[in-house]
């Protein structure tokens, strides 16, 4: 007997569920493009368990007749394209016409629907891909959809899934993306608890920001609106003897090759995160994930932002059906271009004439010698606490005594810079830093920029010297001074050493918080007035997982709306300018998390957040006794050597190092 065999419907159509419908959130991505193809005005999305025990998606589109609701659940049934050709031409989200029946025979799917010619609707219920239902009865105008235990009979797959919290954020996220692109709709996620969104028809996309992540995002944003005639570019035409000839043969009139056009909003070099989840990029109302258009905004940004961050970024691309091939991937997140190389340089020169008109860079680098100003906070730092606060210039410590701001002229005099040096803004600082040129050190050759992938500590041979030799090597230390007022030079008998203080600080307080944490003593400090954030969906759905565990590391918050909360406790040593910034870099590390977290690597991150925010920063000045305290405590810690993020806290130029500079060995 042969070996190959013509699979069945049943496994058919679940090879092909393994294609498009990946997690909850593709459930939710395929059944709202369908939602949006039926010109719906208004959506409800309904979830539970993080969509593992039902997704509902509710709409007033179009709606199916009996007959196209029956056939909606055939593989490749569609009313969105009927030949090849019109593949070319996609002006739709969805046309494969594999969700449905992919979805259906992957969880017990109900189906109510009713089209405008009807007197009754329709309801179709399917479980594990087989029709158990078809009735009328009497339903609105548009379609519900309704599905409930997803991979109820593929449990490998559920096992698989992430936490109900992970599913969530990314539904949360996939639901603010196109509420994003279509301010003119109105959009609702409601979770078994409360509603995660709730966002009415808005006249533009700014009101619709402003609406989702409120004034302060918007007031960071430079809007970016641009357009080109694609006749001026791209392929060459034929010559004219042969268009006249194809015109007349092919097409009596002549067809316009369209513009491409660019509207949207890119954030100032002053918003920096951690990831790209707060890129959206739209082509023709269709969410997508290109490199293309990725690299493009990296060189809009170049030598604007340091490698390590991403910018805030919502663009939308309108085009020619023709000029974008969207039938590349089976989730239809990837698209190709026709003129790639027009695209990319468009993008990149659109953003990158906006951010110069917005603020020009060589202004960046008058930021180099700015220093710290005096601003007001609702919460002083807690006594006991070495802290430093690098917009008022004070730091507190165990004798609650001020140091004011000092510069080095002679150092300041060292200092030149061209167009051809670049900016390097330090991410958990927040202050400028100069890259300078890589710098002789001992026998090797030291970047800054490269200092992560640096050896903490060799011995003359090279080999990493144990712990417990460390701790006392850093404790022999005496401190000479400050470089920057950033990096505290110091020495003892194997030579000269290079401290930065804010790591060094952040390993002293990241080992102190989680001391704290495992006895239940966190510091806390409780603000004069409350301080009210606005969460996005995303975040919000991580917040409720995390808010016990908040709590415990020092925070008090309470509901204060539909998504805002309000902060009346937050852990001691971090100002109050810094908090709101400090509590969203947390949620933003878990919202996208899609491996199984614990609870010690969600409180070492935590407290690692805890301790960069309070940590002191670069280009504060430390006296005498500031810089032995600091060195004191980091010698007591486990891990001398690193900061919580990997980060080297100190380099060493050996003794050896030296005699070999002066030419003595």
């Amino acid at each position: 007997m042969g070996r190959i065999h013509v699979l069945s419907e049943n496994v058919a159509n679940k090879i092909a569920a393994g294609e498009v419908v990946e997690r909850p959130a593709s459930v939710v991505k395929e059944l709202l493009e369908n939602s949006l193809d039926a010109g719906s005005k208004r959506i409800r999305l309904n979830v539970e368990a993080g969509g593992k025990k039902l997704i509902q998606i509710i709409d007033d589109g179009c709606g199916m007749v009996r007959d196209d609701a029956l056939l909606a659940f055939e593989r490749h049934a569609t009313s969105k394209i009927r030949n090849a050709e019109d593949l070319l031409t996609i002006g739709t989200l969805g046309f494969r016409g594999e969700a449905l029946p992919s979805i259906a025979s992957v969880s017990r799917l109900r189906l109510e629907t009713r089209a405008p010619e009807d007197a009754a609707g329709t309801v179709v219920e399917i479980n594990g891909g087989k029709i158990q239902t078809v009735e009328d009865a009497g339903l609105p105008l548009g379609t519900s959809i309704t599905v409930r235990d997803l991979f109820y009979n593929i449990p490998a797959r559920r096992k698989f899934l992430k936490a109900e919290s992970t599913e969530l954020s990314h539904i949360a996220s996939l639901v603010t993306h196109y509420a994003l692109a279509h301010p003119e709709m109105h959009f609702e996620l409601h979770s078994a608890t409360n509603a995660m969104l709730i966002a009415p028809p808005v006249s533009d996309h700014s009101q619709r920001i402003y609406q989702i992540f409120g004034k302060d995002t918007l007031d960071q944003l430079i809007p970016v609106a641009a357009r080109v005639e694609l006749q001026r570019v791209g392929l060459p035409q034929p010559p004219p003897w042969l268009r006249e000839k194809l015109r007349k043969e092919e097409d009596p009139e002549p067809v316009e090759p369209g513009e491409l056009r660019l509207y949207g909003f890119v954030s100032k070099p002053e918003i920096q995160k951690l990831n790209r989840n707060s890129i959206f990029i739209f082509v023709n109302g269709r969410l997508i994930r290109d490199r293309l258009i990725q690299h493009a905004m990296t060189e809009a940004y170049r030598n604007i932002l340091p490698p390590t961050v991403f910018p805030v970024v919502l663009l939308f691309m309108e085009m020619p059906t023709g000029e974008v091939d969207v039938n590349v991937h089976p989730s239809k997140t990837e698209v190709r271009f026709r003129q790639q190389s027009t695209v990319h340089d468009f993008v990149r020169d659109s953003i990158r004439a906006a951010l110069m008109k917005a603020r020009p860079i060589p202004k960046f680098a008058d930021e180099i010698h700015a220093s710290p100003k005096a601003s007001a906070t609702l919460a002083r730092p807690a006594a006991g606490d070495l802290t430093t606060s690098a917009k008022d210039g004070q730091m507190w410590g165990t004798n609650d005594f001020a140091l004011q701001p000092a510069s080095d002229p002679v150092f300041n005099r060292g200092l030149s810079f061209d167009h051809e040096q670049a900016i390097r803004i330090d991410a958990n600082a927040g202050l400028p830093v100069a890259r300078f040129a890589p710098q002789t050190f001992g026998s090797h050759i030291v970047a800054p920029e490269h200092a992560d992938n640096c050896s903490p500590v060799l011995d003359d041979e090279g080999n990493l010297e144990p712990p417990s030799d460390n701790s006392l090597l850093i404790a022999s230390l005496k401190p000479l001074g400050q470089i920057r007022e950033s990096f505290i030079l110091a020495v003892n008998h194997e030579g000269l050493w290079i401290i930065d203080q804010h790591v060094a600080h952040e390993r002293v307080l990241f080992e102190k918080v989680l001391r704290q944490r495992a006895a239940e003593r966190v510091e806390s400090q409780r603000l004069l007035m409350p301080l009210i954030v606005e969460l996005t969906p995303g975040q919000q759905a991580v917040f409720v997982e995390l808010s016990g565990e908040l709590h415990r590391n020092g925070f008090e918050v309470e509901p204060f709306g539909s998504r805002t909360i309000a902060i009346k406790t937050a852990p001691a040593g971090v100002e109050a300018t810094q908090i709101e910034h400090m509590l969203h870099e947390i949620l933003d590390q878990f919202e996208r998390e899609e491996q199984v977290l614990n609870m010690e690597v969600i409180r070492a991150r935590i407290a690692a957040s805890i301790a960069c925010h309070a940590a002191i920063k670069v280009n504060m000045p430390l006296e005498q006794n500031k810089m032995e305290w600091l060195l004191k405590e980091l010698a007591t810690t486990d891990a001398p050597m690193t900061c919580p993020h990997g980060r080297p806290v100190v380099l060493r130029y050996s003794l050896k190092d030296i005699q070999k500079a002066f030419k003595r060995i």
